[in-house]
């Protein structure tokens, strides 16, 4: 059964990132598995705060046009566009699972575009909210 998995920022930065480690290695085994299964997905949110975040925050700074590269490589995981509905949903998800209004933007993201799993070290590992599973792939 294919289970679709959504990739949040983290998870991308770790893996473009030089520096990164063992997170690194873990990140891009992760989504190399995404690839060949052909489950990963990832939100335009996703893609911007990818885009600001290493073109702001990774050493050596990876140079803008590559960076438009690993864009345009990510842009097909893209099954969902962002509307007002998924900002609604948003609000909703942050008073039930009292988490973040970006947070929940990501889980709202991945619900609507049918992910059961969301990769992340941002939010608590085996919570499932709005019926998708977060997964720290960096736990053990």
């Amino acid at each position: 059964m294919t289970v679709l998995t959504f990739v949040d920022t983290n998870v991308l930065i770790y893996a473009h990132d030089a520096q990164a480690g063992r997170k690194g290695e873990i990140a891009a085994a992760e989504l190399r598995t995404l690839w060949d299964s052909g489950e990963g997905v990832v939100s335009v949110q996703v893609l911007q705060e990818f885009f600001v975040n290493a073109l702001r925050k990774l050493h050596p700074p990876v140079p803008v046009a590559q960076l438009r590269e690993i864009l345009r490589v990510y842009r097909v995981w893209v099954r969902t566009p962002t509307s007002p509905a998924t900002v609604l949903r948003a609000t909703e998800i942050m008073e039930l699972a009292a988490v973040s209004f970006w947070d929940s933007l990501i889980v709202a993201a991945a619900e609507e575009s049918g992910a059961g799993v969301l990769l992340s070290e941002d939010l608590q590992h085996g919570q499932v909210i709005a019926g998708v599973r977060v997964v720290n792939p960096f736990l053990g």
